[in-house]
């Protein structure tokens, strides 16, 4: 049965979930600001026309716009994405000027902008600790239980009680490391190395096609091995420990996550996986109606990819700027300003190109081509 929320609830599901996510981010780029002394003129949650706000005594402008697709901090003097001086930057008083985001090192203003992504990750590892703590460590051993009849781990002669030790050149030391391989590479060929008896083997193997469908209706590609595990013992985890954890499981996150964009990239993985704004909304409806737990891990889950997205060197986004600022302090100067012009024009039609694909492809997650194709038919 189809358990899909309904459109009210996911629509306030994903404000629910990008709003903090949001207000964390240019939180981070605002308290940077204020530890260097920058004036922020705006703090926005949300883009468009304001629909509410307040000054406070500090001259900045705290509000929400119409569209909950994001925010900004807007710090007084960033004015161009060069951060280049102009006549009315320059006509200011020398103490007022002292508080712009320009007029600041090109150290600090990196520490600002990185700000943002750091917090995400912050957040996350927070999360995350907290549901180590709450759930305690799965701990599996990489060895076979049972190996379901007709899968490529039958085929390729694998046999309960073999231990993994390695598929292809990625060791395996728990047998979530062995999920996490097979699962983002269906349809390849990998070698399958490991112990049976004390001894060393090796086999090939072809990664099976697992199609799975959830309560919500969603349709899941997978890849499958066919190899049952034992039962995951889970060890207790102290306040100490929680955050290593933390710190391995988003490094993880972010590994499968590069592993997937170059699947895409190298045409191994269909674009149409990838997914924006929309498809976010669907999965926030569906996993805050599974409850808190799922809510809050889903928050954990986003500001990872948040955080790293926006590290990414792409004019437009903070990694971007970081970039640019690297150069600068290797060159001791900035970037002229048509270089940096042309690279953020670049960046622009980059992003909005990805924007305009992810909205393709979520407008097919929610049915919209498949019902205009049968109006059509």
């Amino acid at each position: 049965m189809n358990e899909t929320p309904g459109f009210l609830w996911t629509v306030l599901a994903f404000v629910a979930v990008i709003g903090p996510l949001v207000f964390v981010h240019e939180m981070g780029h605002y308290l940077a600001g204020r530890l260097f002394g920058v004036k922020a003129e705006a703090f926005s949650i949300g883009f468009g026309r304001e629909i509410a706000g307040f000054t406070d005594r500090r001259g900045t402008r705290w509000k929400f716009g119409w569209l909950p697709l994001g925010g900004y901090v807007r710090f007084a003097g960033d004015m161009n994405p060069a951060s280049q001086p102009d006549a009315a930057w320059l006509a200011l008083p020398a103490d007022e000027r002292n508080r712009t985001f320009q007029a600041k090192p090109v150290w600090q203003r990196a520490i600002i902008v990185a700000a943002g992504p750091v917090v995400n990750f912050l957040l996350a590892l927070i999360i995350l600790a907290g549901f180590a703590m709450a759930y305690g460590e799965a701990r599996m051993a990489p060895i076979v239980g049972a190996v379901q009849p007709g899968s490529p781990a039958a085929l390729a002669g694998l046999r309960p009680g073999d231990t993994v030790s390695a598929l292809d050149d990625r060791p395996i030391a728990q047998f979530d490391d062995m999920i996490r391989f097979v699962r983002i590479r269906a349809g390849e060929a990998v070698r399958v190395r490991g112990k049976r008896d004390g001894q060393p083997f090796a086999v090939n193997a072809t990664i099976a096609t697992d199609v799975q469908r959830d309560r919500f209706g969603n349709e899941y590609r997978m890849g499958m091995l066919g190899i049952v595990g034992d039962t995951p013992v889970y060890a207790p985890v102290s306040a100490l420990r929680a955050p290593v954890i933390a710190v391995r499981q988003i490094g993880q996150i972010i590994d499968t996550t590069v592993e997937t964009l170059g699947q895409v990239i190298s045409g191994r993985r269909s674009v149409k996986e990838l997914g924006g704004p929309l498809r976010i909304a669907k999965v926030s409806g569906e996993m805050t109606s599974m409850g808190l737990a799922a809510y809050v891990w889903l928050i954990g889950l986003l500001s990872i990819n948040l955080g790293f997205i926006n590290l990414l060197p792409v004019p437009m986004l903070d990694g971007g700027h970081l970039l640019f600022y690297a150069v600068e302090a290797i060159r001791r100067r900035p970037l002229e300003p048509h270089v940096q012009e042309w690279a953020f024009r670049g960046g622009l039609v980059a992003v909005v190109t990805l924007m305009l694909v992810v909205t393709f492809n979520d407008l097919g997650a929610v049915g919209l081509w498949k019902n205009l194709a049968g109006l059509i038919g």
